[in-house]
């Protein structure tokens, strides 16, 4: 797997393009996963804002978000599933579970790359 250099060392040039391959992979993923983080962050922000349901006779939804209005009285045209405690929770345990797995993936990522960089242990400068 190594080749000899001129004076006798083994170079690790293969192992090194691996790793950055691997690196770039890493990134990639680490975007798309980003990309998920955000858009289901906006997502919950957007219905936590939002107003809803039917307009009235001037054009004004009738409903409030829930951040903006916890505690209006519910009516038959409030009612949002989506808009629920328990479905507006488990879509924010959604956005952080992504949340974590986007900085868990681009500092891997970002490991690899400097690992592919660095000279190897024991070897002259």
């Amino acid at each position: 797997m190594t080749a000899p250099d001129s004076d006798g060392s083994k170079t690790d040039e293969g192992q090194e393009s691996k790793t950055l391959r691997d690196a770039g992979r890493a990134d990639k993923w680490s975007v798309g996963w980003i990309m998920v983080a955000v858009g289901l962050w906006m997502w919950f922000a957007f219905l936590m804002l939002s107003s809803y349901g039917p307009e009235s006779h001037d054009g004004v939804p009738r409903c409030e978000g829930p951040l903006i209005a916890p505690f209006q009285r519910d009516g038959y045209f409030c009612d949002s599933e989506l808009r629920q405690w328990p479905a507006l929770l488990g879509i924010l345990g959604l956005s952080s579970i992504a949340t974590a797995v986007a900085a868990a993936t681009t500092v891997y990522a970002k490991l690899l790359s400097r690992m592919a960089k660095a000279p190897a242990p024991g070897a002259d400068r």
